[in-house]
């Protein structure tokens, strides 16, 4: 497994993010591949096990990576009244210029993993040719493109009882330790108090961010009524058996630009996928990262 070379970037409005950047043996570096950049999902990072993943096939295929983290993540704690969330467009903005100004002889593309994917998307939509200037090309993988749907979902059956808190035992105490450091953003007490990720969003998400609830912030950040404005080549990969994401709450596919590839395969669940039915899913539940890195050859670079 590739190891990560850890550094810091200042923001610029003076806060502070991790950086994961995963180069290939210098054996298999390919200078003519692009800079891959990774934005990782809900309470995600480096080390999550889509990441290393990836890492491993960048690794391969010669391809840098960098995983970019957002506020808060990657075992950082930031400095200001201000966390991430689905819609944070602005935060991929500057991230992705940085990257192109720090690597503009490199052809760069960007992919982003179930709440990155969907701010990485309504970015490329919200940029629309402007979006060519820093990446040649986005992705994203099991993206909550209709946030309702997908806050809905969690909260059904197995998974409010099962990854609603997984996710709530990390989330929690980093908001309330935002909470005694700035009193004034948001009720603390009801933050303590959550028990969905609804409730949770609705407590801190929205009022820190600048929406008036959680119904504003899951409609107004979702990605999924934008992608027509799409005009970057874009691959768009979801499980049709993802528990967080339903199938049917996808955007239609025909409505998309014809620069936008979909791939929805049967199974896989939430940030993978299986590539052929009854096929053992050891070694299958990542077959996205190769199939990913065959598509950025067509699409990215030569």
């Amino acid at each position: 497994m590739p190891r990560a070379h850890w550094q810091t970037w200042d923001t610029p409005d003076g806060d502070v993010v991790a950086v994961a950047q995963f180069t290939p043996p210098a054996d298999l570096l390919n200078h003519d591949a692009p800079l891959l950049v990774l934005f990782h999902g809900l309470e995600g990072s480096a080390h999550s096990h889509y990441a290393q993943a990836l890492a491993a096939a960048c690794a391969r295929a010669g391809v840098l990576l960098w995983v970019l983290h957002f506020r808060g993540c990657g075992g950082l704690s930031n400095r200001l009244p201000r966390a991430y969330h689905a819609g944070d467009s602005a935060e991929i903005d500057w991230m992705l210029a940085r990257v192109a100004a720090l690597a503009p002889q490199r052809p760069r593309a960007a992919l982003g993993v179930s709440l990155g994917g969907n701010a990485l998307m309504l970015w490329a939509a919200q940029q629309g040719t402007a979006a060519a200037r820093v990446v040649n090309a986005v992705a994203s993988v099991s993206a909550p493109f209709d946030l309702a749907a997908a806050g809905h979902a969690i909260e059904q059956g197995v998974n409010r009882w099962l990854y609603t808190p997984m996710f709530l035992r990390t989330m929690k105490p980093k908001a309330l330790a935002k909470w005694r450091a700035f009193p004034n953003q948001f009720d603390g007490a009801r933050v303590r108090a959550a028990r969905t990720i609804a409730a949770f969003d609705d407590a801190f998400t929205a009022p820190l961010h600048g929406y008036r609830g959680v119904h504003d912030y899951w409609a107004r950040a979702s990605a999924g009524p934008h992608l027509g404005a799409l005009a970057v080549p874009a691959w768009l990969a979801h499980a049709q058996n993802d528990p967080f994401v339903p199938y049917q709450s996808l955007p239609v596919r025909q409505r998309m630009p014809r620069g936008v590839q979909w791939v929805t395969p049967r199974h896989g669940g939430h940030a993978g996928y299986l590539r052929a039915q009854g096929a053992p899913w050891r070694g299958q539940l990542w077959g996205w990262c190769e199939d990913l890195l065959h598509w950025l050859r067509q699409h990215a670079y030569g």
